[in-house]
């Protein structure tokens, strides 16, 4: 991949989209998965999940054209995706289907998405959304759900989602059923899709995964406590942290994007406030932290929590099930995450008791060790094989899906 980007024009509102041209890969066995047309956010965690998860394919002679929506990818973000060379990139700027008032969009990208797959002819499609799983591709797509707008309003604000997001369910519960296959990083998350959506076919999880050389954990940490989060993002919980903050005798520092998709802007009480911080600063920070928090509402994976891990921070995190499945019992402190007390009682102790902090920093690193981008991409190429072999399946004889 060079460093040009190229213009093609945009479908939604007069959004531009770019592109990073691609650079041929290496030849693989006929008959394996070689191209792969994947959508990521480019607003959260699904953009860091699709790139490292591209990365740990590259071995495999799996090309990666990586379709962005959301947002305009930063310079930084740019720069990240140059440096994988089995990645192309093809930006959007359509709004994403949680966000408010998505539908023209979400129809624009929808045909934008089906001439990348006529112009690209990938052997799968990955989708980390769901809407469009519905679209009438080729080949029946992977879904791969990262979090619910559903799920998100139980868990954030402790009722059902209004009326409004009846169009959500519906196009969810369509791009669910239209599948080939669908993944989840969590069995907490993929019991609450069947929850909402009904029986899902070919489901199954594949937890995330983060490369352990990024930044090595340093031996010696500093008196800090480091969370991450966006104080507009409510799942996050950042309030439970703005009240514990003055409680607890070490700073506490929180690193996010303080302004919401939609332009709002939102900025923390009471805790040392760094903004956004790009990849690599994030772990030099996190490589420095005597422990990470996140007391969330919302968590069905927790990935910079792994990174905090990889990173040798002990952790203290919110007792949501999909936070005890990920870590276990032994690796992590849970805390109820409106339980500011216990909050308070729990950092204090880390705090006070150095040999405690080392002894769940290994624990935890030594869990984060065992998710690793190598099985990740394993399991996907294994998805992705099942997804090709079923569409060759129903070909007529003689025939298969190119």
């Amino acid at each position: 991949m060079n460093g040009r980007r190229k213009g093609i024009s945009g479908e939604a509102g007069g959004r531009d989209t770019g592109a990073v041209p691609r650079v041929p890969g290496n030849d693989v066995t006929p008959g394996r998965v070689r191209r792969v047309l994947m959508t990521a956010d480019a607003v959260g965690d699904v953009w860091t999940y699709a790139l490292e998860l591209t990365r740990a394919l590259a071995p495999h002679g799996v090309e990666v054209t990586l379709a962005t929506m959301g947002a305009p990818l930063s310079q930084a973000q740019w720069a990240e995706a140059r440096g994988i060379p089995n990645l192309a990139i093809e930006e959007g700027r359509f709004r994403l289907e949680w966000m408010e008032d998505p539908w023209e969009d979400v129809r624009s990208a929808g045909e934008w998405l089906l001439d990348l797959e006529h112009r690209l002819r990938p052997d799968v499609v990955h989708l980390n959304g769901y809407a469009h799983g519905a679209l009438p591709w080729l080949r029946k797509p992977l879904v791969v759900g990262h979090a619910c707008s559903l799920s998100w309003w139980r868990a954030v604000r402790g009722e059902g989602a209004p009326g409004n997001h009846a169009r959500y369910r519906e196009a969810v519960a369509e791009g669910l059923r239209a599948a080939g296959r669908v993944v989840t990083p969590s069995m907490d998350l993929l019991t609450s899709l069947q929850s909402d959506y009904g029986p899902l076919v070919g489901a199954e999880v594949i937890p995330h995964a983060r490369r352990a050389d990024r930044v090595p954990p340093r031996s010696e940490r500093e008196p800090f406590i480091l969370s991450v989060g966006s104080p507009w993002d409510e799942a996050k919980n950042i309030a439970a942290l703005e009240a514990a903050a003055p409680r607890v005798g070490w700073p506490v520092k929180l690193a996010g994007d303080a302004r919401h998709p939609s332009e709002r802007k939102a900025e923390p009480r009471g805790l040392q406030w760094m903004g956004h911080l790009e990849p690599h600063a994030l772990a030099e920070w996190m490589s420095r932290a005597s422990v990470f928090v996140l007391p969330a509402r919302y968590a069905p994976f927790g990935l910079t929590a792994l990174e905090a891990a990889l990173s040798g921070c002990a952790l203290v995190l919110s007792d949501l099930p999909s936070l005890r499945e990920v870590w276990g019992d032994g690796a992590a402190c849970f805390v109820p995450p409106d339980d500011v007390h216990a909050l308070v009682a729990t950092l204090e102790l880390l705090r006070k008791d150095p040999a405690l902090r080392t002894r769940l920093a290994l624990r935890a690193r030594a869990w984060a060790l065992t998710y690793t981008p190598r099985r990740m991409a394993s399991q996907y190429l294994s998805v992705y094989a099942r997804l090709a072999e079923a569409e060759n399946a129903m070909a007529p004889a003689g025939h298969s899906v190119t």
